[in-house]
């Protein structure tokens, strides 16, 4: 559901550093918000504070959330930490193979002229015997 920004509250956060909110907002453009934020029933923050930071510096005026019924301030605080360590980030091979996937998705046409080039050399090599 989408959620005016300005009715949102942040209360005290674990997460001090946000890194490249930049980067963030980037993608969010780019791709629209692939995650809502979670939100209790009053409209207090609990998870996608990071979120809520690219969404403000790209000027949205409303947000994509969730809200989550969150009985106490113990529950508030464990869904956090839990919305924050309970992932996992690509590994370097896991980030050169998605590099060169989308490569070869982005350049059909130059590994296709590779394709056909060593067909060719191949049928040379082969047919001349």
């Amino acid at each position: 559901m989408q959620i005016p920004i300005k009715d949102i509250k942040v209360k005290r956060r674990i997460r001090k550093e946000m890194g490249s909110i930049e980067g963030l907002a980037e993608s969010m453009k780019r791709f629209g918000q692939i995650s809502p934020i979670v939100l209790s029933k009053s409209n207090v923050l609990i998870a996608g504070c990071r979120r809520l930071e690219a969404a403000k510096l790209l000027g949205w005026k409303t947000i994509n959330s969730v809200i989550a019924d969150i009985p106490d301030s113990l529950s508030a605080l464990e869904y956090e930490i839990e919305e924050n360590s309970q992932r996992l980030d690509f590994n370097n091979n896991e980030i050169a193979e998605a590099g060169k996937r989308l490569e070869r998705l982005k350049n059909p046409r130059f590994f296709r002229r590779i394709w056909n080039a060593l067909v060719r050399f191949f049928k040379r090599i082969f047919h001349r015997g």
